[in-house]
């Protein structure tokens, strides 16, 4: 199923009720709704949510107020395609936004809002079908900076514009409270260090961050966060390390996170590049064992990306097998470097591609049966649409050529909200378990949310 047919629904009644209040958006009207929980969340049909998103207009109401839309963007929910963006609807005579969807009750994601004037809304678009998509896109970019999160709902790291909204069967991720309750550091600080890395053979540098769980030792595994300042700076992972850790979930591990430097770069060493994980290995991973103890056995090492850092995982994996024994891939960008795959003219819903791959994936279909078999974990989200498509060609690649894969599909989009909770249950999975394989599940089929198909 297609989740961006999901339709936009009317409020519930409760909602329509509360909106057509004599009171409303009065401060007594708006304590009310708070005192209840906003965003609202209501239990719906068929396994579903309610959801109401609110926003109060800081000017006053429609006759104060220079604000004449606001858009919503909720990932993987709205579409940024839509030559309309998807936008809020106000209560005359009030300072009340309000926007509704019902979606499955086990969906997370992120959210905020983007309020516009009027000479901010989008334009007439015009030309072939890629100047007017170029031209959507360089609105989009220029109206983000006014996004703002969602004051009922604020997020935890400052800064940040997007909300965090879990429905209540999302999947658990109590390891990450204490994050979320603004504690971003480690417990231990003494654990953690951040050092440059000065690579003779990529000609840059840029910051590392070593830490460590448990007792040093020579056989703990070692793990490889590849964006690693998403992880040390956008959403600290010290805490959900040690407290999964504590409970025994996972073991004690080094870990070692790399930052991107930036976009440029992060575009050239994680697409399939050679030299990126040569210099690794020869410049980077013998300092790291010599500072911090752990193995250096590929079946004891695990490298994670997201996105395009899930493509640099596994051609990491792929490629030097003996060093790279276990992989986690969550949203791999399995399209590379066929953009076009992502490219969709204005007006055009994203939409499943049958059959879609990437070169990584007709690389390791083309290649003899593997001699040291991989441990791979690939998620992917449901809403994601063709990147399902890619990340499935690789699945069935590596399960004809021998891998042992892990599959799973999440309710959810391109959202690290959803990828922190993945990542976490994903090193549980690869540093305890025995390697298993089998086919693929049958064609077009769902598995169920986190649960690994082997």
């Amino acid at each position: 199923m297609n989740m961006h047919t999901l339709a936009f629904a009317t409020p519930t009644p409760a909602m329509a009720h509360q909106l057509a209040s004599s009171d409303c958006g009065t401060p007594a009207w708006w304590q009310r709704l708070a005192e209840t929980g906003i965003p609202s969340v209501l239990p719906a049909a068929d396994n579903a949510c309610a959801v109401t998103l609110l926003w109060r207009d800081p000017h006053g109401n429609d006759a104060q107020s220079p604000i004449t839309c606001v858009v919503v963007d909720m990932n993987s929910v709205t579409d940024h395609h839509r030559p309309e963006p998807e936008a809020m609807a106000r209560v005359p005579g009030t300072d009340v936004w309000y926007w509704h969807t019902t979606l499955p009750a086990d969906w997370r994601g992120s959210y905020g809002f983007i309020p516009l004037q009027a000479d901010q809304l989008p334009p007439a678009y015009h030309g072939a079908d890629e100047a007017r998509r170029q031209q959507q896109r360089a609105w989009w970019i220029s109206i983000m900076a006014h996004a703002v999160a969602d004051p009922f709902n604020p997020p935890s790291q400052p800064g940040n514009t997007a909300s965090a909204l879990h429905l209540p069967a999302a999947p658990d991720q109590s390891c990450w409270r204490d994050t979320d309750a603004g504690h971003t550091g480690p417990t231990q600080p003494e654990r953690l260090r951040a050092l440059p890395w000065h690579s003779a053979m990529l000609a840059n540098q840029r910051t590392v961050w070593l830490f460590e769980t448990g007792t040093a030792s020579t056989e703990r595994p070692l793990v490889i966060l590849l964006d690693g300042q998403r992880w040390a700076r956008q959403i600290p992972i010290w805490r959900a390390l040690e407290l999964e850790t504590a409970s025994g979930r996972l073991p004690a591990a080094a870990y070692l996170l790399i930052d991107s430097i930036d976009g440029m770069h992060r575009g050239s060493e994680l697409g399939c590049n050679a030299m990126f994980w040569q210099a690794i290995q020869q410049e980077l991973l013998p300092f790291v064992h010599t500072s911090m103890p752990c193995s250096q056995d590929g079946a004891r090492t695990v490298v994670t990306g997201q996105s395009l850092g899930g493509l640099a995982a596994l051609y990491a994996g792929w490629h030097w097998p003996s060093r790279f024994g276990r992989v986690l891939s969550q949203s791999g960008s399995f399209w590379w470097p066929h953009e076009d795959l992502m490219r969709l003219p204005p007006g055009v819903a994203p939409h499943r591609r049958a059959g879609a791959s990437g070169e990584l994936a007709r690389e390791i279909a083309a290649a003899p049966p593997a001699l040291t078999p991989l441990a791979v974990l690939l998620e992917v989200g449901s809403r994601e649409d063709v990147m399902i498509d890619v990340n499935e060609a690789v699945r069935d690649a590596l399960l004809a050529n021998g891998h042992h894969v892990q599959w799973q599909i999440f309710e959810g989009g391109h959202d690290s909200l959803c990828w922190r909770g993945g990542l976490i249950d994903g090193l549980a999975r690869l540093l305890a378990s025995t390697p298993t394989s089998s086919g693929p599940p049958p064609s077009g089929s769902t598995p169920p949310t986190r649960q690994p198909v082997f």
